[in-house]
C-alpha cells in the first residue's frame, strides 16, 4: 500500500496552524513524562524520605502504570465525547495537583497517593494527543506524527534524567519537585488560551450520547474491529520489555547481573532513551511513505528483541559482553516505535467519532504487559534468589502471548481495513460537488 492509499475524504488540511495547535498539546504530553519518569531519578531520596524498603518503592511504579492502564478506555470515551481540549486541560490539572502533592507528602501513604493521581492526569495526555493529530493532519501524516509524539515523550524522560536529577540533588526534594509543578502551570495556561479540538469546516458530525448504552456501543463496536485488536496486541508485545527495563529492572539487572556501576547502567539506559528517539523518526518515515511495512517492523522488532534477551541471559560468561549489552540497550530503543505501530492499525479501522475509544484500547496492551512482567520478575527474583537469568524469561512469555494473537488477527485485519478503503473511496465518487 502506498502513500496515496491512505488518503481519505474529509482529510484536514494541515500546515502551520496545525503544527501550531498540535505542538501546545505536545507540550502538556512532555510535561507529563517528565512528571511520570520523574521518581526513576529520585529512587534512593524517596526511600530516605519516607522510610521504606524496595518492594514499597516498587509500588510507585505498580500502582502508576495501574492507574494508567484502567484509564484507558475512560479516557478514550472522555475524549470522544468531550473532545481534546477538555480532556488535555483536566489531565493537565490533576498532573500538576498530583506533582505538587509529591513535593509536599510527609507520608508514604499521600506520596503514594499524589502518584496515583499524577498517574490520573498523565493518563489522559497520550490519547488526546493522537486525537489532536488525527483532527489537524491528513491522514497519511498520521503515524509520523504519531511517531514525533512518542519521540517527544522520550525528550520529557531525558529532561528528567539530566535536569530533574540536578535540581533534586542542588536544591533538594520539595524545592525540585514543587518548581517542576510550575512547568503543568504554564502549560495549562497554552492549553486554555489557544487549544482547539479542529480546524474550522472540519467539526466531527454531531454524535447522540445516551449514557451506558454510548458508553458499551462505543466499546463494542471499537472492540469488534479486528484493527483495534490488532493494534492493542502489537502495542502489548512491543512496548513492555523497554518499559520494564527503563522504569524498574534495568538499572538492578545491569548492576547486580553485570557487574557493572551505577554511572554505567545509567548511560545504558539513557542509551535505549536516545534509540528509541532515533529509530522513532526513522519508523515514522518508513511506514508514512509504506503503509506495509507497519507489520514486518512490529514483528522484526518482536524477534531482535528475543533474539537479543536470549543472547544476554544465556551467555556462558559469568557477565555478558560489553558489546553485547549495547546492543541490547539499542534494540530496546525499538521497542516504544514499535509499540506505536498499534495505533495505526487501530485508526484506520475506526470512524472518527470512535478514534479516542479504540487508542484507549490500543494503549491499554503495552501497559497491561508491563504490569504483568514487572510483577512476575519481581517473584521470580524472589523465588530464585536473585537469578536475572530464570525471572527475565517472563519477557519470552509475554511475547509468545501476544505473537500468537497478531499472526491469529492479521489477516482480518488487512481484509476489513481494505474493505473500509473501497467504501471511503465510493462514497467520495459519489459525493455531489459544491
Amino acid at each position: 500500500m502506498n502513500r496515496a492509499t491512505t488518503t481519505l475524504p474529509g482529510d484536514p488540511p494541515g500546515g502551520r496552524r496545525a503544527v501550531a495547535v498540535w505542538s501546545i498539546g505536545v507540550a502538556v504530553y512532555f510535561v507529563a513524562v517528565i512528571f511520570r519518569t520523574s521518581l526513576g531519578v529520585a529512587g534512593l531520596d524517596a526511600a530516605d524520605r519516607f522510610h521504606v524498603n524496595a518492594s514499597a518503592l516498587s509500588t510507585f511504579s505498580i500502582l502508576q502504570l495501574l492507574v494508567y492502564a484502567g484509564m484507558q478506555i475512560p479516557v478514550g470515551l472522555l475524549v470522544d465525547r468531550l473532545g481534546t481540549k477538555k480532556v488535555l486541560c483536566l489531565g493537565a490539572v490533576l498532573f500538576t495537583v498530583g506533582q505538587l502533592g509529591f513535593a509536599f507528602s510527609p507520608s508514604y501513604g499521600t506520596a503514594l497517593a499524589s502518584r496515583a493521581l499524577l498517574g490520573c492526569g498523565d493518563a489522559m495526555t497520550f490519547i488526546s494527543v493522537l486525537r489532536l493529530g488525527t483532527r489537524w493532519f491528513p491522514a497519511r501524516r498520521g503515524p509520523f506524527v504519531a511517531q514525533l509524539a512518542g519521540l517527544v515523550g522520550m525528550a520529557g524522560n531525558l529532561v528528567s534524567t539530566l535536569v530533574l536529577a540536578r535540581l533534586l540533588h542542588g536544591l533538594g526534594w520539595t524545592p525540585a519537585f514543587a518548581g517542576s509543578a510550575l512547568a503543568g502551570a504554564v502549560v495549562l495556561v497554552l492549553a486554555l488560551l489557544f487549544l482547539k479540538d479542529h480546524p474550522e469546516g472540519h467539526e466531527p458530525e454531531p454524535f447522540p450520547h445516551q449514557g451506558a448504552a454510548y458508553v458499551r456501543r462505543q466499546i463494542a463496536e471499537a472492540w469488534r474491529e479486528p484493527g483495534t485488536r490488532l493494534g492493542m496486541w502489537v502495542h502489548f508485545t512491543t512496548q513492555f520489555p523497554a518499559m520494564v527495563f527503563l522504569l524498574l529492572w534495568g538499572l538492578p539487572f545491569l548492576v547486580q547481573a553485570q557487574g557493572l556501576s551505577r554511572a554505567t547502567a545509567g548511560e545504558l539506559l539513557t542509551l535505549v532513551v536516545l534509540s528509541n528517539m532515533v529509530i522513532g523518526l526513522v519508523y515514522g518515515q518508513i511506514v508514512a511513505r509504506h503503509h506495509a511495512a507497519r507489520l514486518p517492523l512490529a514483528l522484526g522488532t518482536v524477534t531482535a528483541t528475543a533474539v537479543m534477551w536470549a543472547l544476554t541471559l544465556a551467555w556462558p560468561g559469568a557477565h555478558a559482553p560489553m558489546a553485547l549489552l549495547l546492543v541490547l540497550c539499542v534494540v530496546l530503543g525499538a521497542c516504544g516505535p514499535a509499540s506505536m505501530l498499534g495505533f495505526d492499525f487501530a485508526r484506520p479501522a475506526n470512524p472518527p467519532e470512535r478514534q479516542g475509544t479504540a487508542s484507549g484500547i490500543t494503549n491499554m496492551g503495552g501497559f497491561i504487559a508491563s504490569m504483568t512482567t514487572l510483577f512476575a520478575i519481581g517473584v521470580l527474583l524472589d523465588a530464585t534468589g536473585d537469578d536475572y537469568s530464570v525471572a527475565f524469561c517472563a519477557v519470552f512469555v509475554l511475547q509468545a502471548l501476544g505473537l500468537t494473537q497478531i499472526l491469529r488477527l492479521r489477516g482480518r485485519a488487512a481484509r476489513r481495513e481494505q474493505e473500509r478503503l473501497v467504501a471511503s473511496r465510493v462514497e467520495t465518487v459519489h459525493v455531489p460537488a459544491a
